[in-house]
């Protein structure tokens, strides 16, 4: 078998992989949610939010298995964690999941539907309101950041070029995170703008797509010939 063949026969088995991965996480979600819906006095008022938060874990999941390892060492290693661990913090911050707290010290758990919840409120020097999902998207959201950079500090020009390209997708979210605040936010759990969460879930699937798919001129300009 040429290398041709052989490296089209192993995307095509890598494709074939993360269809499988999909089925399953969707097959799991819907038991868990028929499960906890069994059970629960709950009424579904917008079924598209009871969604959003596994729309969020699986476009997160797929892409961490979708993408290369970032093979940063060292220093580029040192500097690529900075940069995600900022940016985490910036994303988190700015829709309300993380801040200053009052220092009263409580700790509450509320048992939010399946994604929702459990979600874990603390109040001390800092605030924390972490939700299950965005938990897990904005970890891999940083981690895509991490493998950005840390491809970005090594490859010359040519990489710095492709880098910022793609890093237009890095804005992606905090552009969402200010929408939502805007027409409601998420502070509290309780007030939401009637489209923030779409607008965030869009966003959050845009940026994901773009920080893993890292498209360039030439790749943009090949499709469009298609």
């Amino acid at each position: 078998m040429s290398v041709l063949g052989a490296g089209l026969g192993r995307r095509l088995d890598d494709h074939r992989g993360l269809v499988v991965v999909a089925g399953a996480l969707v097959a799991c979600e819907l038991l868990l949610l028929g499960a906890y819906f069994a059970v629960s006095t709950r009424t579904v008022l917008a079924p598209r939010y009871v969604l959003y938060p596994f729309v969020w874990i699986d476009v997160a999941v797929l892409a961490v298995l979708a993408v290369d390892r970032p093979r940063a060492t060292g220093r580029r290693r040192l500097q690529a964690l900075a940069v995600a661990v900022g940016y985490f913090l910036l994303v988190a911050s700015l829709d309300g999941t993380v801040g200053l707290g009052t220092g009263s010290g409580t700790l509450r758990l509320l048992p939010l539907s399946p994604g929702w919840g459990p979600a874990l409120l603390y109040d001390g020097v800092v605030r924390l309101a972490l939700l299950p999902f965005k938990v897990v998207g904005y970890a891999v959201l940083a981690y895509l950041v991490y493998r950005l950079v840390a491809d970005i500090a090594g490859s010359g020009i040519v990489g710095g070029a492709v880098g910022l390209f793609s890093c237009v997708s890095c804005t992606l979210p905090l552009a969402a995170a200010v929408v939502s605040g805007l027409v409601g936010g998420t502070v509290g759990l309780t007030a939401t703008g009637t489209w923030s969460y779409d607008l965030s879930t869009l966003a959050f699937v845009v940026s994901v797509g773009l920080l893993a798919w890292r498209p360039t001129v030439g790749s943009v300009s090949w499709l469009r010939r298609r």
